[in-house]
């Protein structure tokens, strides 16, 4: 991993300097100025604006980035080392069959707009997320909840059908947090939580703004922020502008990585260099042919030269992947050796599929900046195997979606898969790449039956090689977590083991 870092000297530090400049030059000090107040506001940038602000009704992860810690808590959390910690849950036990989960809860907790948080709402919460008429985006984490108990305010029992390994994981994902019963319908646009900011107001196309909830319930863990406001800047070149005018503090995931060199020797702004989930793939539609025949996709595999993409599309800065896995995850193995790049290897494949003139095909590149310039130096990798590839701008998400997840309209598609630990898409029937492979399912429902992390670690290994093998997806790289903010700004999350702005433990340096 490569970081780059700005060093300057602290404030105290600073103040030292200048004391004992003043001194030597023979001034006397008769009285010290008040230290200037710390800010207590924070302007930070966003590429996309969320189309809601319920991380609970839909999946774009710029819905979570706003609300998730800030507005909206769930039982448990997952922190910036990608752990899972409890919150709205202090503890819980877990039965020896794995059926039976067991929560105790935090007491004196509301809702931003009075309500309680007790067992009742939370009951409420999952009820809503697993039920019938539910359009919870991961729908699927419920799916093992067979009854729920609330014997008393303070404790949640859930009865599970069958051993759920990830299930408190899951749980502290933005698509679990706990929403009041009474106010939940309407938390797309005026989203009400328990979290250590309020949402104060939305101006569509502009900003988002929240405001210090006073009467957070957790007083260790207050917000030091006033007031946030979320901007949502989608070209790379105003969002730079605005960091160097000042207009913006802090813009965690830039968006371009040819314009971080542009902030060195800055004296107000820092830039970070950090680790994310986002593993961007070219997904094919693995019942299409010629990508029903794995010899063509491991031909194609073998094309390309993962550095020279991430050259290409991210100005060198990207770890490369092969499988669905990314260094951060338990279990992580680098399969980036089981299938290298080899023109030979791949032409001599091609010609064993029955391909040994190549074909055409068209790749549905979505707009964000990484797919067409990943698709680019792909298609001319290709051309080196005699496979031409069509690159076909498909707007996202409404067009992409509709074609690639809905119709499965495409050859092969790119996009950055964002969610952590999201191996087990390759099981989902029906998903996007239309991949069937039993042995693959059959390590999915195994992981569930364990809560042991060494088993689960073994048998994600073992998932891993099957994908690295079967190449249901061109695996490309991860994409690193570009954050540039004002160097008295401390508190942000430098890597991201899940999509999130968290704002809590952020402040100005006094």
């Amino acid at each position: 991993m490569m970081i780059k870092l700005s060093f300057a000297p602290s404030a105290r530090f600073a103040r030292r300097l200048s004391l004992g400049a003043a001194l030597s030059a023979g001034l006397v000090m008769t009285a010290m100025t008040p230290a200037e107040a710390a800010k207590t506001t924070l302007n930070l940038g966003m590429s996309v604006e969320p189309t809601g602000l319920d991380p609970t009704i839909a999946a774009p992860v710029a819905i979570g980035q706003v609300t998730w810690q800030n507005v909206f808590e769930g039982l448990v959390t997952i922190d910036q080392s990608g752990k899972i910690q409890p919150q709205l849950a202090k503890s819980w036990e877990i039965s020896p069959d794995g059926l039976t989960y067991t929560f105790k809860l935090q007491t004196g907790v509301k809702f931003h707009d009075g309500e309680a948080f007790d067992a009742t709402a939370a009951k409420f919460s999952l009820d809503r997320a697993r039920g019938a008429d539910s359009v919870n985006p991961q729908k699927r984490f419920f799916a093992s909840i067979a009854s729920i108990d609330t014997p008393d305010a303070e404790t949640l029992v859930l009865h599970l059908s069958a051993p759920t390994g990830s299930l408190i994981y899951w749980l502290g994902w933005p698509a679990s947090v706990m929403v009041a019963p009474k106010t939940a319908a309407d938390d797309k646009t005026t989203p009400v939580g328990t979290g250590p900011f309020k949402f104060a107001s939305w101006a569509k196309g502009d900003k988002v703004e929240l405001a210090r909830n006073d009467d957070y319930w957790n007083k260790g863990a207050a917000a030091k922020l006033d007031k946030v406001t979320f901007r949502f800047i989608a070209d790379p070149q105003a969002q730079a502008a605005a960091l160097k005018s000042g207009d913006l503090d802090a813009f965690p995931e830039f968006a371009a990585p040819e314009l971080m060199s542009s902030f060195d020797g800055d004296a107000r702004l820092v830039t970070r260099i950090g680790n994310t989930e986002l593993k961007v793939v070219a997904g094919m539609n693995n019942a299409k042919k010629p990508f029903d025949d794995k010899r063509v996709r491991q031909a194609l595999m073998m094309a390309i030269d993962r550095k020279t993409v991430i050259d290409g599309a991210w100005s060198g800065l990207g770890t490369p992947i092969g499988s669905h896995y990314t260094p951060n995850d338990p279990g992580y193995q680098d399969m980036t050796g089981v299938l290298p790049y080899d023109v030979e290897k791949a032409k001599a494949l091609l010609a064993e599929a029955g391909y040994p003139n190549g074909f055409t095909f068209t790749i549905k590149s979505p707009q964000m900046a990484y797919a067409p310039r990943s698709a680019q130096v792909m298609q001319a990798m290709f051309a080196e195997i005699g496979v031409t590839m069509n690159i076909e701008p498909t707007e996202f998400p409404a067009k992409w979606v509709q074609d690639i997840m809905k119709d499965r309209n495409f050859d092969m598609t790119i996009v950055a898969h964002a969610e952590p630990l999201d191996i087990d898409i390759y099981g989902r029937d029906p998903y996007y790449f239309n991949y069937k492979n039993p042995a693959f399912n059959a390590l999915m429902k195994k992981v569930q039956e364990t809560t042991d992390p060494a088993a689960q670690n073994a048998i994600y290994g073992e998932a891993q090689k099957i994908l690295a093998e079967d190449v249901p997806a061109l695996y490309l790289f991860v994409m690193p977590k570009l954050g540039v903010w004002d160097r008295h700004l401390k508190g942000l999350w430098e890597n991201e083991p899940i999509p999130s702005n968290v704002l809590s433990g952020v402040s100005w340096d006094e």
